[in-house]
């Protein structure tokens, strides 16, 4: 596994257990870096990603349900909505990373950690969300300030 994706699939793990138990973010966070062999680089991406999502999840999800409406988010497995998040986050936030890079990513992610459908489902929900990259990073943005 290349080590962005693993530093992705740790943080991954964090918000996993953040949306489910609702433990401190930051206690989280430094339990699973303990536990990781990660570069300084790496724990610096893996703490942007969960830090970055973290305050913006209640903007994320709204943006996700506004844009795939068929797809409510409770009713979406923990996994693949914190998947979402962490795509979503990085090409309308971040946007460090290319889109194509975050989608395939996402893909690797949920077929890592997900269920059988969760790359089709994953790729269909960011397919719909990247023809409005633009308008979800200005919405997030207006959101933010």
């Amino acid at each position: 596994m290349k080590s962005r994706t693993r530093a992705r699939g740790i943080a991954l793990q964090v918000l996993y257990e953040y949306d489910l138990t609702g433990h401190p973010i930051g206690t989280i966070l430094e339990e699973r870096l303990c536990d990781a062999d990660l570069d300084e680089n790496l724990q610096d991406f893996l703490r942007s990603i969960v830090l970055g999502v973290v305050p913006l999840i209640e903007q994320l999800d709204k943006i996700v349900s506004e844009h795939a409406p068929e797809w409510p988010l409770d009713q979406v497995a923990v996994i693949d909505r914190n998947i979402l998040r962490i795509a979503l986050w990085e090409f309308s936030v971040a946007e460090i990373t290319p889109v194509k890079v975050v989608i395939n990513e996402a893909i690797e992610l949920a077929k890592t950690y997900g269920s059988d459908s969760s790359s089709r489902f994953v790729n269909g929900v960011l397919g719909s969300l990247v023809d409005h990259q633009t308008e979800i990073h200005n919405s997030i943005l207006k959101a933010i300030n």
